[in-house]
């Protein structure tokens, strides 16, 4: 079984990944920004770093990550 993606909740539909926020001085070891938009299925997931944004109240949010599909449909330069 494959574990579940690094998992990050946010409160707002619109989020930005970097791949490397946890990083310190990280920028340079990242990926380019991209900006995701989360939709009614309450998720998306980064195409570069993997990095899964649920939204908080959504419906994904507090389900098992593992159980559900890979959603990058979101992203934008």
């Amino acid at each position: 079984m494959i574990p579940p993606p690094e998992t990050v909740r946010v409160s707002q539909r619109r989020v930005a990944c970097d791949g490397a926020t946890d990083i310190p001085g990280g920028a340079a070891l990242g990926h380019p920004r991209v900006f995701l938009q989360i939709d009614e299925d309450g998720y998306v997931d980064c195409g570069y770093c993997d990095r899964r944004f649920v939204l908080i109240g959504g419906p994904a949010d507090h389900a098992d990550q593992s159980k559900l599909p890979d959603h990058p449909d979101g992203a934008s330069v």
